[in-house]
């Protein structure tokens, strides 16, 4: 059995550019939505001319799609994910762009837009370079998302209502946008060893904002002493799926 300085050293040299959490198999786990995010939107994607992947990470889950539109786009504000992206992307415009806008497109380009965990919306810009009955489809990090996790590392903390499915309706209504779909989720996660919590508190910078070893060092003890008492810790993510469409 590896040591606690040992696991802690791993987790926190795992290089953090892109999405791809292959490096967590049989460290952590994740239960899916059920809706298949990934599946829906390849299916959309076959089917519009034109489509934009806001913060698409290093490109992974457009990537996987068989089928991409003739014109198809992407942004990034980070540089290391962007460059990714473009590897994973050869086909796509990828631009970096900050998260929040504004977007480098014309207005009216895109018959679809699509975002899995955006950092932010920017539904203003979202609905400017829609087409006209083009929609937004997207997978959110909800409310309180992990809370069990970052109270842990942090003490007890308020949960607002930035990640809220009702100011996400709110926002894209104000924006001009109907919503047309809009599911929540609650799903188990479960971390196997502190190796995969400090590599996650790494890359998810948001569940522990300001996260470090050094910083952490005393409560990551706890969290290795609990795992090898219980075999796991577990806490709860929140997804929700929305769907707007611009009239």
């Amino acid at each position: 059995m590896r040591s606690f300085d040992e696991l802690v050293a791993e987790g926190n040299a795992v290089p953090l550019p892109g999405w791809d959490f292959s490096w967590f198999e049989g460290r952590a786990t994740e239960e899916r939505p059920p809706w298949g995010y990934a599946s829906l939107i390849a299916s959309k994607l076959a089917a519009v001319e034109s489509a934009l992947d806001l913060q698409t990470g290093g490109g992974e889950v457009t990537a996987s799609t068989a089928v991409l539109p003739p014109l198809m786009a992407a942004t990034e504000s980070w540089p290391p994910n962007a460059a990714v992206a473009q590897r994973n992307l050869p086909d796509a415009f990828v631009v970096q762009a900050p998260d929040n806008g504004p977007l480098p497109f014309h207005d009216e380009l895109f018959d679809l837009v699509i975002s899995r965990h955006p950092v932010v919306t920017p539904w203003q810009e979202v609905a400017r370079v829609l087409k006209p009955g083009g929609t937004y489809f997207s997978q959110q990090i909800g409310a309180g998302t992990n809370s069990g996790l970052t109270d842990f590392m942090m003490g007890p903390q308020p949960v607002g209502d930035e990640r809220s499915t009702s100011r996400a309706r709110s926002e894209a209504e104000a924006a001009g946008l109907e919503v047309l779909r809009l599911e929540p989720a609650e799903l188990k996660v479960a971390f196997f060893d502190v190796g995969a919590v400090v590599h996650f508190l790494r890359k998810v910078l948001w569940t522990v904002p300001g996260f470090t070893v050094e910083a952490y060092r005393d409560r990551l003890l706890d969290m290795h002493e609990h795992i090898q008492e219980h075999g796991e810790f577990v806490c709860t993510s929140t997804r929700f799926l929305i769907e707007a469409r611009k009239p």
